[in-house]
Protein backbone atom coordinates (compact mmCIF):
# COMPACT_ATOMS: atom_id res chain seq x y z
CA UNK A 1 0.00 0.00 0.00
CA UNK A 2 0.98 3.44 -0.61
CA UNK A 3 2.13 6.40 1.74
CA UNK A 4 3.78 9.61 1.57
CA UNK A 5 4.87 9.70 5.45
CA UNK A 6 5.11 6.80 7.52
CA UNK A 7 5.38 6.62 11.33
CA UNK A 8 6.60 4.99 14.39
CA UNK A 9 8.86 1.78 13.13
CA UNK A 10 6.19 0.89 10.04
CA UNK A 11 7.48 1.19 6.16
CA UNK A 12 5.61 2.71 3.71
CA UNK A 13 5.84 3.63 0.50
CA UNK A 14 5.19 6.98 -1.74
CA UNK A 15 2.56 6.71 -4.44
CA UNK A 16 3.63 7.22 -8.27
CA UNK A 17 1.19 9.88 -8.44
CA UNK A 18 2.68 11.94 -5.24
CA UNK A 19 5.84 12.66 -7.26
CA UNK A 20 3.24 14.44 -9.71
CA UNK A 21 3.16 16.97 -6.57
CA UNK A 22 1.09 20.33 -7.19
CA UNK A 23 2.39 23.83 -7.80
CA UNK A 24 3.58 24.29 -4.32
CA UNK A 25 3.80 27.57 -4.41
CA UNK A 26 5.99 30.57 -3.35
CA UNK A 27 9.70 28.80 -2.78
CA UNK A 28 10.76 31.07 0.31
CA UNK A 29 8.09 29.69 2.34
CA UNK A 30 8.79 27.53 4.98
CA UNK A 31 5.96 24.88 5.16
CA UNK A 32 2.84 24.24 2.80
CA UNK A 33 -0.26 26.31 3.23
CA UNK A 34 -2.86 23.61 4.81
CA UNK A 35 -4.92 24.44 1.89
CA UNK A 36 -1.97 22.91 -0.10
CA UNK A 37 -1.63 20.14 2.13
CA UNK A 38 -4.92 18.83 2.09
CA UNK A 39 -5.41 19.54 -1.81
CA UNK A 40 -2.01 17.26 -2.11
CA UNK A 41 -3.51 14.77 0.44
CA UNK A 42 -7.08 14.45 -1.53
CA UNK A 43 -4.55 13.60 -4.68
CA UNK A 44 -3.00 11.18 -3.00
CA UNK A 45 -5.88 9.11 -1.92
CA UNK A 46 -7.55 9.23 -4.96
CA UNK A 47 -4.93 7.16 -5.93
CA UNK A 48 -5.27 4.96 -2.94
CA UNK A 49 -8.57 4.55 -3.23
CA UNK A 50 -8.24 3.01 -6.37
CA UNK A 51 -6.16 0.14 -5.13
CA UNK A 52 -7.40 -3.18 -4.72
CA UNK A 53 -6.42 -2.98 -1.21
CA UNK A 54 -8.10 -0.20 0.22
CA UNK A 55 -10.86 -1.15 1.52
CA UNK A 56 -14.26 0.77 1.05
CA UNK A 57 -15.97 -1.41 3.64
CA UNK A 58 -18.80 1.00 5.25
CA UNK A 59 -18.94 -0.96 8.98
CA UNK A 60 -14.96 -0.74 9.19
CA UNK A 61 -14.97 2.69 7.89
CA UNK A 62 -17.63 4.15 10.08
CA UNK A 63 -15.57 2.52 13.03
CA UNK A 64 -12.37 4.27 12.49
CA UNK A 65 -14.10 7.11 11.73
CA UNK A 66 -16.10 7.29 14.78
CA UNK A 67 -12.92 6.35 17.27
CA UNK A 68 -10.77 8.44 15.27
CA UNK A 69 -13.43 11.42 16.11
CA UNK A 70 -13.16 10.03 20.07
CA UNK A 71 -9.64 10.81 20.46
CA UNK A 72 -9.55 14.15 18.71
CA UNK A 73 -12.51 15.31 21.04
CA UNK A 74 -10.28 14.25 23.69
CA UNK A 75 -8.02 16.88 22.81
CA UNK A 76 -9.59 19.76 20.40
CA UNK A 77 -6.61 21.20 19.90
CA UNK A 78 -5.11 18.85 17.91
CA UNK A 79 -6.96 20.17 14.57
CA UNK A 80 -4.35 23.33 15.20
CA UNK A 81 -4.49 26.33 13.05
CA UNK A 82 -5.59 24.61 9.97
CA UNK A 83 -8.72 22.81 11.54
CA UNK A 84 -8.08 19.64 9.53
CA UNK A 85 -11.09 17.71 8.78
CA UNK A 86 -9.64 13.90 10.18
CA UNK A 87 -10.72 10.67 7.80
CA UNK A 88 -9.25 7.47 8.70
CA UNK A 89 -9.23 4.45 6.48
CA UNK A 90 -7.97 1.02 6.12
CA UNK A 91 -6.16 -0.94 3.47
CA UNK A 92 -5.66 -4.84 3.66
CA UNK A 93 -2.31 -5.61 4.66
CA UNK A 94 -0.50 -8.13 6.53
CA UNK A 95 2.43 -5.50 8.12
CA UNK A 96 1.88 -3.89 11.69
CA UNK A 97 1.46 -0.29 10.09
CA UNK A 98 -0.20 2.82 9.96
CA UNK A 99 0.44 6.10 8.24
CA UNK A 100 -0.14 9.87 8.28
CA UNK A 101 -0.97 11.84 4.79
CA UNK A 102 -1.00 15.23 4.15
CA UNK A 103 -3.90 17.15 5.30
CA UNK A 104 -5.82 14.79 7.78
CA UNK A 105 -5.19 11.39 6.45
CA UNK A 106 -4.79 8.57 8.33
CA UNK A 107 -4.76 4.94 6.98
CA UNK A 108 -4.46 1.85 9.48
CA UNK A 109 -3.41 -1.84 8.11
CA UNK A 110 -5.54 -5.03 8.56
CA UNK A 111 -2.49 -6.73 10.22
CA UNK A 112 -2.40 -3.40 12.82
CA UNK A 113 -5.95 -3.69 13.66
CA UNK A 114 -5.59 -7.12 14.09
CA UNK A 115 -2.23 -7.29 16.47
CA UNK A 116 -3.99 -4.68 18.87
CA UNK A 117 -4.81 -6.92 21.73
CA UNK A 118 -7.05 -3.44 23.16
CA UNK A 119 -8.47 -0.46 22.09
CA UNK A 120 -6.00 1.52 24.19
CA UNK A 121 -3.71 -0.49 21.90
CA UNK A 122 -5.46 1.21 18.75
CA UNK A 123 -5.66 4.25 20.22
CA UNK A 124 -1.41 4.75 21.14
CA UNK A 125 -1.44 4.39 17.10
CA UNK A 126 -3.65 6.28 15.81
CA UNK A 127 -2.97 8.94 18.23
CA UNK A 128 0.37 8.84 17.59
CA UNK A 129 -0.71 9.46 13.76
CA UNK A 130 -2.88 12.44 15.30
CA UNK A 131 0.06 13.65 16.29
CA UNK A 132 2.27 13.86 12.99
CA UNK A 133 -1.18 15.85 11.59
CA UNK A 134 -1.61 17.94 14.04
CA UNK A 135 2.29 19.20 14.42
CA UNK A 136 2.29 19.48 10.51
CA UNK A 137 5.49 17.50 10.36
CA UNK A 138 4.66 16.45 6.65
CA UNK A 139 4.43 20.28 5.17
CA UNK A 140 7.05 21.47 7.36
CA UNK A 141 8.96 18.27 5.74
CA UNK A 142 8.58 19.50 2.70
CA UNK A 143 8.57 23.01 3.35
CA UNK A 144 12.13 22.37 4.40
CA UNK A 145 13.11 20.14 1.31
CA UNK A 146 11.99 23.03 -0.76
CA UNK A 147 14.66 25.57 0.49
CA UNK A 148 17.72 22.52 -0.99
CA UNK A 149 17.62 23.04 -4.44
CA UNK A 150 19.65 19.62 -4.86
CA UNK A 151 17.40 17.07 -4.40
CA UNK A 152 13.70 16.52 -5.64
CA UNK A 153 10.96 16.01 -3.39
CA UNK A 154 9.91 12.58 -3.91
CA UNK A 155 13.41 11.27 -4.22
CA UNK A 156 14.49 12.66 -0.81
CA UNK A 157 11.30 11.30 0.26
CA UNK A 158 11.63 7.45 -0.85
CA UNK A 159 15.25 7.66 0.05
CA UNK A 160 14.33 8.46 4.01
CA UNK A 161 11.97 5.77 3.54
CA UNK A 162 13.99 3.07 1.90
CA UNK A 163 16.61 3.44 4.62
CA UNK A 164 13.98 1.31 6.93
CA UNK A 165 13.65 -1.26 4.69
CA UNK A 166 16.64 -1.45 2.47
CA UNK A 167 20.20 -0.86 3.39
CA UNK A 168 21.38 -1.40 -0.13
CA UNK A 169 18.70 0.79 -1.72
CA UNK A 170 19.18 3.38 0.99
CA UNK A 171 23.37 3.54 0.69
CA UNK A 172 22.43 3.76 -3.27
CA UNK A 173 20.39 6.62 -2.63
CA UNK A 174 23.11 8.66 -0.97
CA UNK A 175 25.85 7.56 -3.56
CA UNK A 176 23.69 9.59 -5.33
CA UNK A 177 25.01 12.76 -4.11
CA UNK A 178 21.72 12.86 -1.79
CA UNK A 179 23.80 12.00 1.52
CA UNK A 180 23.40 15.53 2.66
CA UNK A 181 19.64 15.88 2.75
CA UNK A 182 18.73 12.48 3.07
CA UNK A 183 20.73 12.46 6.75
CA UNK A 184 18.85 15.48 7.24
CA UNK A 185 15.15 14.47 6.73
CA UNK A 186 16.41 11.43 8.98
CA UNK A 187 17.00 13.60 11.49
CA UNK A 188 13.96 15.62 11.02
CA UNK A 189 12.01 12.30 11.25
CA UNK A 190 13.34 11.13 14.40
CA UNK A 191 12.44 14.43 16.23
CA UNK A 192 8.64 14.15 14.51
CA UNK A 193 8.19 10.48 15.70
CA UNK A 194 9.21 12.00 19.49
CA UNK A 195 7.08 14.50 19.10
CA UNK A 196 3.96 12.73 17.74
CA UNK A 197 4.48 10.26 20.33
CA UNK A 198 4.05 13.05 23.14
CA UNK A 199 1.18 14.26 20.95
CA UNK A 200 0.04 10.95 21.08
CA UNK A 201 0.31 9.72 24.74
CA UNK A 202 -1.46 13.03 25.83
CA UNK A 203 -4.29 12.52 23.90
CA UNK A 204 -4.63 9.10 25.91
CA UNK A 205 -4.47 10.25 28.72
CA UNK A 206 -7.17 12.86 28.08
CA UNK A 207 -9.10 10.07 26.43
CA UNK A 208 -9.14 8.01 29.48
CA UNK A 209 -7.42 5.61 27.69
CA UNK A 210 -4.77 2.92 29.64
CA UNK A 211 -1.23 4.75 28.41
CA UNK A 212 0.54 1.41 29.09
CA UNK A 213 -0.91 0.72 25.63
CA UNK A 214 1.41 2.57 23.95
CA UNK A 215 4.49 0.70 25.41
CA UNK A 216 3.25 -2.66 25.26
CA UNK A 217 2.04 -2.37 21.43
CA UNK A 218 5.08 -0.72 20.43
CA UNK A 219 6.89 -4.00 22.14
CA UNK A 220 5.08 -5.90 20.03
CA UNK A 221 6.05 -3.85 17.00
CA UNK A 222 9.41 -4.22 18.02
CA UNK A 223 9.40 -7.95 18.25
CA UNK A 224 7.35 -7.82 14.54
CA UNK A 225 9.76 -5.50 12.93
CA UNK A 226 13.05 -6.43 14.06
CA UNK A 227 14.15 -8.77 11.38
CA UNK A 228 13.99 -5.53 9.22
CA UNK A 229 14.28 -2.66 11.33
CA UNK A 230 16.39 -2.74 14.22
CA UNK A 231 19.41 -4.55 11.98
CA UNK A 232 19.99 -1.18 10.62
CA UNK A 233 22.91 1.11 11.84
CA UNK A 234 21.29 4.06 13.83
CA UNK A 235 22.40 6.77 11.34
CA UNK A 236 19.92 5.22 8.55
CA UNK A 237 16.91 4.81 10.59
CA UNK A 238 13.88 7.24 9.34
CA UNK A 239 12.53 6.81 13.23
CA UNK A 240 13.80 6.41 16.84
CA UNK A 241 14.85 2.97 17.87
CA UNK A 242 11.92 1.12 18.92
CA UNK A 243 13.88 0.48 22.83
CA UNK A 244 14.67 4.57 22.88
CA UNK A 245 10.74 4.82 22.06
CA UNK A 246 9.48 2.71 24.71
CA UNK A 247 11.73 4.09 27.44
CA UNK A 248 10.90 7.71 26.68
CA UNK A 249 7.14 6.89 27.59
CA UNK A 250 7.61 4.88 29.75
CA UNK A 251 9.44 7.70 31.92
CA UNK A 252 6.70 9.80 30.96
CA UNK A 253 4.32 7.71 32.41
CA UNK A 254 5.82 6.09 35.18
CA UNK A 255 4.32 8.18 38.37
CA UNK A 256 0.53 7.91 36.63
CA UNK A 257 -2.26 5.74 37.87
CA UNK A 258 -3.28 2.48 35.56
CA UNK A 259 -6.76 3.52 34.13
CA UNK A 260 -8.50 0.23 33.19
CA UNK A 261 -10.47 0.84 30.18
CA UNK A 262 -13.47 -1.35 28.88
CA UNK A 263 -12.92 -2.35 24.56
CA UNK A 264 -16.47 -1.32 23.09
CA UNK A 265 -18.02 -4.52 21.60
CA UNK A 266 -17.48 -3.28 17.97
CA UNK A 267 -14.01 -3.02 18.64
CA UNK A 268 -14.39 -7.06 18.60
CA UNK A 269 -16.56 -7.07 16.13
CA UNK A 270 -14.61 -5.19 13.89
CA UNK A 271 -11.23 -7.14 14.41
CA UNK A 272 -13.58 -10.10 13.30
CA UNK A 273 -14.83 -8.41 10.08
CA UNK A 274 -11.06 -7.67 9.50
CA UNK A 275 -9.71 -11.10 9.85
CA UNK A 276 -12.28 -11.68 7.29
CA UNK A 277 -11.95 -9.00 5.11
CA UNK A 278 -7.76 -9.55 5.44
CA UNK A 279 -7.44 -12.75 3.20
CA UNK A 280 -11.06 -13.92 1.92
CA UNK A 281 -9.75 -16.87 -0.05
CA UNK A 282 -11.02 -20.07 0.40
CA UNK A 283 -8.17 -21.24 2.97
CA UNK A 284 -7.93 -17.97 4.39
CA UNK A 285 -12.25 -18.29 4.96
CA UNK A 286 -11.20 -21.93 6.64
CA UNK A 287 -8.55 -19.93 8.69
CA UNK A 288 -10.62 -17.78 10.10
CA UNK A 289 -13.29 -19.92 10.74
CA UNK A 290 -11.05 -22.20 12.87
CA UNK A 291 -10.02 -19.00 14.91
CA UNK A 292 -13.28 -17.98 15.52
CA UNK A 293 -14.39 -21.45 16.62
CA UNK A 294 -11.37 -21.47 19.33
CA UNK A 295 -12.39 -17.67 19.94
CA UNK A 296 -15.83 -19.44 21.65
CA UNK A 297 -14.33 -21.37 23.63
CA UNK A 298 -12.77 -18.30 25.90
CA UNK A 299 -16.75 -17.76 27.36
CA UNK A 300 -16.44 -14.48 27.23
CA UNK A 301 -19.71 -12.34 26.15
CA UNK A 302 -18.12 -9.81 23.71
CA UNK A 303 -15.77 -12.51 22.24
CA UNK A 304 -18.30 -14.81 21.55
CA UNK A 305 -20.75 -12.21 19.57
CA UNK A 306 -17.82 -11.26 17.71
CA UNK A 307 -16.82 -14.95 16.87
CA UNK A 308 -20.81 -15.68 15.76
CA UNK A 309 -20.40 -12.23 13.88
CA UNK A 310 -17.29 -13.52 12.12
CA UNK A 311 -18.50 -17.10 11.09
CA UNK A 312 -22.03 -15.40 10.20
CA UNK A 313 -20.29 -12.87 8.06
CA UNK A 314 -17.97 -16.21 6.46
CA UNK A 315 -20.90 -17.89 5.83
CA UNK A 316 -22.64 -14.71 4.12
CA UNK A 317 -19.45 -14.33 1.39
CA UNK A 318 -20.29 -18.51 0.87
CA UNK A 319 -23.38 -17.62 0.36
CA UNK A 320 -24.79 -19.87 3.05
CA UNK A 321 -27.74 -17.25 3.89
CA UNK A 322 -29.82 -19.52 6.05
CA UNK A 323 -26.35 -20.03 8.11
CA UNK A 324 -25.80 -16.61 8.39
CA UNK A 325 -29.47 -15.24 9.47
CA UNK A 326 -28.93 -18.03 12.48
CA UNK A 327 -25.79 -17.16 13.71
CA UNK A 328 -26.62 -13.29 13.47
CA UNK A 329 -29.50 -14.10 15.35
CA UNK A 330 -27.47 -16.15 17.78
CA UNK A 331 -25.12 -13.32 18.47
CA UNK A 332 -28.00 -10.69 19.08
CA UNK A 333 -29.27 -13.13 22.08
CA UNK A 334 -25.97 -12.61 23.80
CA UNK A 335 -26.29 -8.59 23.78
CA UNK A 336 -28.43 -5.91 24.45
CA UNK A 337 -30.41 -4.67 21.13
CA UNK A 338 -29.41 -1.11 19.99
CA UNK A 339 -25.74 -2.16 20.38
CA UNK A 340 -23.58 -3.09 17.38
CA UNK A 341 -23.92 -1.39 13.67
CA UNK A 342 -21.62 -3.53 12.14
CA UNK A 343 -23.81 -6.62 13.30
CA UNK A 344 -27.41 -4.93 11.76
CA UNK A 345 -25.64 -4.04 8.89
CA UNK A 346 -24.96 -7.65 8.18
CA UNK A 347 -28.26 -8.30 8.75
CA UNK A 348 -28.99 -5.80 6.09
CA UNK A 349 -26.42 -6.99 3.74
CA UNK A 350 -28.13 -11.29 4.31
CA UNK A 351 -31.48 -10.03 3.72
CA UNK A 352 -30.64 -8.55 0.08
CA UNK A 353 -28.41 -10.88 -0.97
CA UNK A 354 -30.79 -13.72 -0.15
CA UNK A 355 -33.74 -11.84 -2.20
CA UNK A 356 -35.53 -10.80 0.97
CA UNK A 357 -36.63 -7.37 -0.18
CA UNK A 358 -39.64 -7.61 2.32
CA UNK A 359 -37.17 -7.90 5.30
CA UNK A 360 -34.08 -6.39 4.48
CA UNK A 361 -36.41 -3.20 4.90
CA UNK A 362 -37.74 -4.13 7.85
CA UNK A 363 -34.17 -4.81 8.83
CA UNK A 364 -33.22 -1.49 7.40
CA UNK A 365 -35.92 0.65 9.49
CA UNK A 366 -35.20 -0.85 12.37
CA UNK A 367 -31.11 -0.28 11.77
CA UNK A 368 -32.06 3.36 10.93
CA UNK A 369 -34.00 4.18 13.94
CA UNK A 370 -31.48 2.57 16.33
CA UNK A 371 -28.10 4.23 14.25
CA UNK A 372 -29.44 7.62 13.01
CA UNK A 373 -26.07 8.71 12.29
CA UNK A 374 -24.37 5.72 10.00
CA UNK A 375 -23.95 6.24 6.93
CA UNK A 376 -23.55 3.19 6.26
CA UNK A 377 -26.78 2.26 7.41
CA UNK A 378 -28.23 5.22 4.94
CA UNK A 379 -27.36 3.62 1.85
CA UNK A 380 -28.66 -0.04 2.81
CA UNK A 381 -31.97 1.69 3.69
CA UNK A 382 -31.41 2.91 0.26
CA UNK A 383 -30.70 -0.07 -1.55
CA UNK A 384 -33.54 -2.00 0.64
CA UNK A 385 -36.24 0.72 -1.27
CA UNK A 386 -34.56 -0.07 -4.24
CA UNK A 387 -35.03 -3.97 -3.76
CA UNK A 388 -38.26 -4.02 -2.63
CA UNK A 389 -39.61 -1.61 -5.79
CA UNK A 390 -40.34 1.46 -4.10
CA UNK A 391 -37.99 3.45 -6.47
CA UNK A 392 -40.21 6.60 -6.03
CA UNK A 393 -39.47 6.69 -2.14
CA UNK A 394 -35.85 5.92 -3.14
CA UNK A 395 -35.27 8.52 -5.40
CA UNK A 396 -37.55 11.09 -2.93
CA UNK A 397 -34.90 9.39 -0.32
CA UNK A 398 -31.19 9.35 -2.17
CA UNK A 399 -32.46 13.37 -3.78
CA UNK A 400 -32.72 14.67 -0.20
CA UNK A 401 -29.18 12.53 1.31
CA UNK A 402 -27.34 13.65 -1.75
CA UNK A 403 -28.52 17.05 -0.78
CA UNK A 404 -27.13 16.86 2.91
CA UNK A 405 -24.07 14.47 1.94
CA UNK A 406 -22.69 16.59 -1.11
CA UNK A 407 -19.74 14.05 -0.95
CA UNK A 408 -20.85 10.84 -0.92
CA UNK A 409 -20.55 9.29 -4.53
CA UNK A 410 -22.35 6.13 -2.88
CA UNK A 411 -25.33 8.30 -3.13
CA UNK A 412 -25.09 9.47 -7.01
CA UNK A 413 -24.39 5.90 -7.93
CA UNK A 414 -27.77 4.70 -6.02
CA UNK A 415 -29.36 7.28 -7.88
CA UNK A 416 -28.46 6.24 -10.88
CA UNK A 417 -29.58 3.23 -10.48
CA UNK A 418 -33.39 4.01 -9.19
CA UNK A 419 -33.51 6.61 -12.25
CA UNK A 420 -32.29 3.65 -14.85
CA UNK A 421 -34.92 1.48 -13.21
CA UNK A 422 -36.98 4.32 -13.82
CA UNK A 423 -36.21 4.84 -17.36
CA UNK A 424 -34.94 8.05 -16.79
CA UNK A 425 -31.85 8.01 -19.32
CA UNK A 426 -30.90 11.47 -18.89
CA UNK A 427 -30.78 11.82 -14.93
CA UNK A 428 -29.22 8.42 -14.72
CA UNK A 429 -26.35 9.45 -16.62
CA UNK A 430 -25.96 13.27 -14.80
CA UNK A 431 -25.76 10.94 -11.46
CA UNK A 432 -23.08 8.86 -12.85
CA UNK A 433 -20.91 11.96 -13.59
CA UNK A 434 -21.87 13.55 -10.16
CA UNK A 435 -20.57 10.01 -8.77
CA UNK A 436 -17.89 9.70 -10.86
CA UNK A 437 -16.33 13.48 -10.38
CA UNK A 438 -16.72 12.92 -6.35
CA UNK A 439 -14.22 9.90 -6.82
CA UNK A 440 -11.78 11.97 -8.90
CA UNK A 441 -12.41 10.54 -12.68
CA UNK A 442 -12.79 13.62 -14.28
CA UNK A 443 -12.69 12.24 -18.03
CA UNK A 444 -15.24 9.58 -17.50
CA UNK A 445 -17.40 12.27 -15.49
CA UNK A 446 -17.47 14.15 -18.93
CA UNK A 447 -17.94 10.92 -20.86
CA UNK A 448 -21.36 10.37 -18.90
CA UNK A 449 -21.99 14.23 -18.98
CA UNK A 450 -22.19 13.37 -22.88
CA UNK A 451 -24.63 10.55 -23.14
CA UNK A 452 -26.66 12.53 -20.46
CA UNK A 453 -27.10 15.34 -23.27
CA UNK A 454 -27.99 13.00 -25.81
CA UNK A 455 -30.33 11.00 -23.79
CA UNK A 456 -33.74 11.42 -25.75
CA UNK A 457 -35.40 12.46 -22.20
CA UNK A 458 -33.03 15.08 -21.62
CA UNK A 459 -34.89 18.41 -20.70
CA UNK A 460 -34.15 21.86 -21.46
CA UNK A 461 -33.34 22.28 -17.83
CA UNK A 462 -31.47 19.33 -17.52
CA UNK A 463 -29.64 20.28 -21.07
CA UNK A 464 -28.66 23.81 -18.74
CA UNK A 465 -26.98 21.47 -16.24
CA UNK A 466 -25.09 19.39 -17.92
CA UNK A 467 -23.65 22.35 -19.66
CA UNK A 468 -23.08 23.87 -16.06
CA UNK A 469 -21.10 20.87 -15.20
CA UNK A 470 -18.90 20.37 -18.13
CA UNK A 471 -17.99 23.96 -17.99
CA UNK A 472 -17.07 23.31 -14.47
CA UNK A 473 -15.10 19.69 -14.94
CA UNK A 474 -13.22 20.90 -17.78
CA UNK A 475 -12.13 23.75 -15.66
CA UNK A 476 -10.84 21.31 -12.82
CA UNK A 477 -9.53 19.24 -15.48
CA UNK A 478 -7.55 22.27 -16.59
CA UNK A 479 -6.20 23.02 -12.89
CA UNK A 480 -4.99 19.39 -12.41
CA UNK A 481 -3.18 19.30 -15.38
CA UNK A 482 -1.58 23.01 -14.76
CA UNK A 483 -0.57 21.48 -11.08
CA UNK A 484 0.85 18.21 -12.47
CA UNK A 485 2.95 19.82 -14.94
CA UNK A 486 4.00 22.81 -12.19
CA UNK A 487 5.13 19.70 -10.17
CA UNK A 488 7.71 17.94 -12.86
Amino acid sequence: MTALFASSAFIAVLPASAQNLPNLGDTAREELSPVMERRLGEQIMRDIRRNRDYLEDAPVLEYLNNFGASLIAARPEVRGEADYDFFFFAVRDPMLNAFALPGGFIGVHSGLLLAAQSESELASVVAHEIGHVSQRHIARMIGNQKQDALIPLASMILGALAASSSPDLAAATIMGGQGVALQRQLNFSRDAEREADRVGLQILQEGGFDTSGMTAFFGRIQTASRAYNDSLPAYLRSHPMTTERIADIQARTRNQRYKQRADSLDFHVIRARMRVLQDSSAQGLREAALAFDSQLQQKSRPQSIAAKYGLAYIAFRQGAYDKATALVQEARALMPPNKSMPLASLGIDIRLNANQPGEALKEAELARSQFPMSRGIAHQYADALIAAGRHADAERYLRDQAQLYRQEPQLQERLAKVYAAQGKQSLQHLALAESYALRGSLPAALDQLSIARRAPDASFFDQSVIESREKEFQARMREEIKERQAGR
